[in-house]
């Protein structure tokens, strides 16, 4: 295993070998084969035109890929003149990779293969007792997802797993993941791999859900944007030009460790404590809003509900909660000055309600205002970040192994 805090990089460059003629034809056969990952089914005479390789080095070139099992017919196009030609598409099913979300009430799995297409998934209940019993359950919930989706463990080439805190390979764990008890313990991760057998990558939950925010969601397009992840706890991803900006030692983002300021002369706590879940039910009970049933229980989804209601200890909780939320992105404003602002997790799904008073408590305190947006992938991010992640080692080594015979 070789856990890391992943980075964006070109998905173009061949794998490197000695420069030769088994290298020439390994760097047509890479680029033959992105192009018709990024652009569709294609026929040998448009992959020619579209390379400038002649007709004969596409034709061997596609023979090999398909011979490795990387490309495949994908039907003829009959033109108006001329002959029929063959159309050629990646074999999709060539791999898979696996895709982790762990978080304090849910565990996420989800299988995918090498178009990035989920073929299985598992979203259960995270009921572990101990950091042990928890990535367990990981390993469990990862396995029913191969089995569902018809695999087997070696069929799966890279697994992505996102958690709170950051990845720190010197003692191999994790820091800052304070709402899971005892995660931070070095080895953790490496029982998890064991369980899966395959080779996986560690990275934070906020970061892969900015991964997935720029590729599928919000963030497309966007030259500076950060994804601020409100729920159990906070964090903040930041992509800039399609690069994931992780800093110096891995903690670019953490955001939720940054003091409030005093409020009314009394101290308060960090971003994180004071704008998370546990917050916003505090706020409400400290209005006066009182749980359902007998025990009074309260949660923060609850809380929303009844300010969509127009409950008005609920509508205050939210009123605060956005206004420690708008000290938050008045911050990240004045240090990175993104263009957007997206907000997610289970609070930022919330958005509703959440983005007028912020924009108004935002207003108050910066002068530097980022567009703000809901989330487009909602709680899917994290887990569909860690997929879009998973591929991007996972696609040269497919290209590695099933070529690697041919030579």
């Amino acid at each position: 295993m070789s856990p890391h805090q992943p980075t964006r990089r070109p998905a173009a460059g061949a794998p490197a070998v000695p420069w030769n003629r088994q290298r020439l034809r390994s760097n047509n056969e890479w680029l033959l084969l992105e192009l018709l990952r990024t652009g569709g089914g294609s026929s040998r005479a448009q992959l020619a035109r579209d390379t400038g390789l002649s007709k004969p080095t596409v034709s061997a070139a596609l023979a090999a890929l398909e011979q490795a099992g990387l490309v495949r017919e994908a039907g003829r196009l009959a033109p108006e003149r001329g002959r029929t030609a063959v159309l050629y598409e990646v074999d999709p099913t060539a791999g898979h990779v696996l895709g982790v979300d762990i978080g304090r009430a849910r565990l996420r799995v989800a299988v995918a293969d090498l178009a990035g297409s989920v073929v299985a998934r598992r979203d259960v209940a995270n009921e572990g007792s101990s950091a042990d019993a928890v990535a367990d359950a990981v390993v469990a919930a990862a396995h029913g997802a191969i089995t569902d989706a018809g695999l087997a463990t070696d069929d799966i080439v890279h697994a992505v797993i996102g958690t709170p805190g950051v990845w720190d390979e010197g003692r191999r764990g994790v820091r800052y993941a304070s709402h899971l008890p005892g995660w931070g313990r070095p080895g953790l991760f490496d029982r998890i791999a064991e369980g899966l057998g395959t080779a996986v990558s560690v990275a934070n939950d906020a970061n892969l859900a900015a991964l997935g925010e720029y590729t599928l969601g919000a963030g497309r397009g966007s030259r500076m944007f950060a994804y601020l992840l409100v729920g159990t706890g906070l964090g903040l991803g930041v992509v800039k030009d399609g690069e994931l900006l992780v800093g110096a030692h891995g903690g670019l983002g953490e955001i939720g460790l940054v003091p409030l300021p005093a409020r009314g002369g009394e101290p308060t706590g960090t971003i994180e404590e004071e704008a998370a879940a546990d917050a916003v039910v505090r706020s409400a009970r400290e209005f006066g809003l009182v749980g359902a049933g007998a025990a009074g229980q309260l949660t923060a989804k609850q809380v929303f509900e009844r300010a969509r209601a127009g409950e008005a200890p609920a509508l205050r909780a939210v009123e605060r909660q956005a206004e420690q939320l708008a000290y938050a992105v008045a911050v990240l404003s004045a240090v990175l000055d993104p263009d957007l602002v997206v907000l997610g997790g289970g609070i930022g799904s919330s958005a509703d309600l959440l983005l007028e008073p912020l924009e108004r408590a935002l207003h108050r305190l910066a002068p530097m205002r980022p567009t703000l947006a809901p989330s487009l992938l909602g709680e899917e991010a994290v887990l569909l970040g860690a997929v879009s992640t998973a591929l991007e080692s996972a696609r040269p080594e497919v290209f590695e192994r099933r070529t690697a015979g041919l030579r």
